[in-house]
């Protein structure tokens, strides 16, 4: 069972906009991990990506940015399957965390890119 992607927002400004050293590079990763695809490339203004995924696409962009400072929240429908999905083997409860924010409960793991940015997949808990 694969979970569906449903919402990606940004840690800072833009998620169609994170900053990677190489984006040739990095889309093998985001292939790999993520179970993205490559929808379009751009060399101007910056060598550029937009990946896709269900129901989200995000940016990569070589512009000088700090990966180490950027990424992206991942709202999914199923946190179980996209642990298993992204690391590769079944979670274990200690895999996860409850994290709030503002009234909305969220189930979370976290992923770090090779690229150095951070993601945080997350469901929403009733």
């Amino acid at each position: 069972m694969k979970a569906i992607f449903k919402r990606a927002v940004p840690y800072a400004d833009d998620a169609m906009n994170l900053p990677v050293a190489d984006v040739d590079a990095a889309i093998p990763y985001y292939e790999k991990t993520f179970g993205f695809r490559v929808m379009s490339r751009k060399d101007e203004p910056h060598k550029s990506v937009v990946l896709a995924r269900d129901e989200i696409q995000i940016g990569l962009a070589e512009n000088g940015g700090d990966p180490t400072q950027e990424g992206c929240f991942f709202e999914v429908d199923n946190i179980e399957a996209a642990f298993a999905e992204i690391k590769g083997k079944p979670p274990a409860d200690s895999d996860f965390r409850i994290d709030m924010h503002g009234e909305t409960s969220l189930r979370v793991f976290f992923e770090v890119a090779p690229d150095g940015l951070c993601y945080m997949m997350g469901q929403r808990q009733p």
